[in-house]
Formats: C-alpha cells, sequence, structure tokens
C-alpha cells in the first residue's frame, strides 16, 4: 500500500443508514477513475440508526475505510473539524452523506485543482428537493452574509470542495467552539475557484438541518466573521435616542407653548416598550458575543470520541 495519502474524503455522518453503503460504492467509482491513493474518513456524529454499524462492516472489509464514532451529537461542523484532525491525505475533500452533493463532483474538482488552485469548491446552481421557503432563505443569508463580512465568503456554497493539506493545518489552529469552516476556509486566502453543479434530491432519510438548525448556523456565520450585530445595536440605541429626544421636544411644546396636550398611556407606553426592546435587543446581541467569548475561555474539547479506528 502506498505509504503517501492523496486524497482524505471526511464524511460526516448523522441518521444515514440508508446512504452510507450507496455513498462508499460511488466514491469508489470516482476514485477508480483518479486511481490515486484515498481514505475515507466517516465521522459518526452520534447517529440514532444503524449507519456507525455500517460503517465498522465497511471498516473491517476495507483498510481506507476509517471511522471516528462521537460519545454524543456534537453538530456538523464540529464532525468535519474532527475529520479534518485525523485526515493524512496531501488534499482532502470534504462531502456530507446525504447524496445531495454528488460524489461524481470529487473527480472534476481534482483535475481543476492542478490548474494551480488551493481550494476548489462546489457551487449550487440549483437546489432540487429543497422548499421553496428554504431556498429563499438560503439564498438570502448568502447575501446578506456577502454585503456585512469583511472577507470573501462565496455565495452558495455549503462545504462540499477540495482542499490542500496546508490549508487544514491553518483551519486546526483556529480552535473556536462555534464553527463556521466555509467562512475559516475563505478567510485563509489562497487561491479558490468553484465548479458549478446542480445539487440533488436527499437519496435517503430526513434532513438534520430543520430550520431552527439553519438559523443557529446562519447567526453562527454572521457573529463569527462580522461585528456588524454589535454595529446594529449601537446605531438603534442611537435612533431609539433620538426619537426619544423628538418626542421629548414635542411633549414640552405641546404642554408649555401651544397648551394642547392629554396626559396619555397610550403615548408613555409605546415610548417605553420602544425603548425596552431596543435595549433588549442590544443586550441580547452584546450577550451573544460575550458567551461565544466564555465558550472559548473554558477549552473544553471540541468533540468527545467513543471509538475510532485511526491510530494517532
Amino acid at each position: 500500500m502506498n505509504s503517501v495519502i492523496e486524497i482524505s474524503v471526511v464524511i460526516p455522518v448523522y441518521n444515514e443508514e440508508g446512504n452510507v453503503f450507496l455513498l462508499f460504492e460511488r466514491l469508489n467509482n470516482v476514485f477508480d477513475k483518479l486511481n490515486v491513493s484515498k481514505e475515507y474518513i466517516f465521522i459518526n456524529d452520534g447517529s440514532k440508526d444503524k449507519s456507525i454499524e455500517r460503517i465498522k462492516s465497511l471498516a473491517k472489509e476495507y483498510g481506507y475505510v476509517k471511522f471516528v464514532n462521537f460519545s454524543r451529537n456534537f453538530g456538523h461542523q464540529i464532525a468535519v473539524s474532527a475529520g479534518l484532525d485525523y485526515a493524512n491525505g496531501e488534499k482532502i475533500v470534504i462531502i456530507d452523506s446525504d447524496l445531495q452533493d454528488p460524489p461524481e463532483l470529487i473527480y472534476d474538482m481534482y483535475i481543476k485543482m492542478k490548474e494551480g488552485y488551493e481550494v476548489v469548491y462546489a457551487k449550487r446552481k440549483s437546489r432540487e428537493g429543497d422548499p421553496l421557503t428554504k431556498k429563499i432563505t438560503a439564498k438570502l443569508f448568502y447575501r446578506i452574509l456577502s454585503k456585512i463580512t469583511e472577507i470573501n465568503i462565496p455565495v452558495d456554497t455549503g462545504d462540499y470542495r477540495i482542499m490542500e493539506k496546508k490549508i487544514v493545518e491553518i483551519l486546526k489552529n483556529m480552535p473556536e467552539q462555534e464553527k463556521y469552516l466555509r467562512g475559516q476556509i475563505a478567510w485563509t486566502g489562497f487561491r479558490q475557484t468553484f465548479i458549478e453543479f446542480n445539487r440533488h434530491e436527499r437519496h435517503s432519510g430526513n434532513t438534520g438541518y430543520p430550520y431552527s438548525k439553519m438559523f443557529r448556523f446562519a447567526f453562527n456565520g454572521i457573529t463569527s466573521f462580522s461585528n456588524f450585530p454589535l454595529k446594529f445595536a449601537t446605531y438603534s440605541g442611537f435612533i431609539a435616542a433620538f426619537i426619544a429626544f423628538l418626542l421629548m421636544i414635542y411633549a414640552l411644546y405641546s404642554r408649555f407653548i401651544i397648551k394642547d396636550y392629554v396626559p396619555g398611556w397610550a403615548s408613555l407606553m409605546i415610548c417605553i416598550l420602544f425603548l425596552g426592546g431596543v435595549q433588549l435587543i442590544s443586550l441580547g446581541i452584546i450577550g451573544e458575543y460575550i458567551a461565544r467569548l466564555s465558550a472559548n475561555i473554558k477549552k473544553r474539547p471540541l468533540y468527545i470520541i467513543d471509538e475510532t479506528n485511526i491510530a494517532k
């Protein structure tokens, strides 16, 4: 066996028992064409189905199949980070196990790298099977993020990509608890390009990203690479103070100049609720940043491994 691994494929898995074997088969078809040394690293992120049993059965039969089994569910980005920690390839591919991202694109991305790029990512032209609300919210998020961040985070992309080992080494030195890997990879710089593709409908199982997780993931992306929410809190405070000042002037004018006023409960409550709302929003945003600082200061491990067949 070649001691140098050309490509490591990092595969986060959460309740994907219906996709593991087919993904493995399609990956093998790709690497038969590439004819390079490989390893597949499956990260079982606390699956509650038979995903880990199916991964282990592959690992027993094929030496290039590796697995890391978490003690519980730590989240998609942490699972990918664990895979990057254990990857030994000169180039590393990140691909989800739901088969919405076609493994066959790895061949094209690998060939594209030979033009001198350090990162080649997959950019979606369409999203088959996704509801309209998800398509719209995803489109809005990526465009808002690109406007408020100082780095160029590619729009309409996920984590599906191939990159050089040197970039993975840089990512290992970025131990934030709240990971947003596509932003971190964009932040590193280097020569990056993309290949467009049509994203397929999920082959089997249900999505591990309901709207609640999508919203949290989007907020992580924004707060990890932009201080816009803090600026928003500041601007909101100034706007609220300005409106309150105008209302105060109007109240004094009505009381002492035109003598036309009615002591009103409604206007008082509007002012109180408006100012209180702005204050609560601002405190919430500041609290979110403080919570991130607290999580990183604690220096807890990103993940806990129950078992693995990888020697490190």
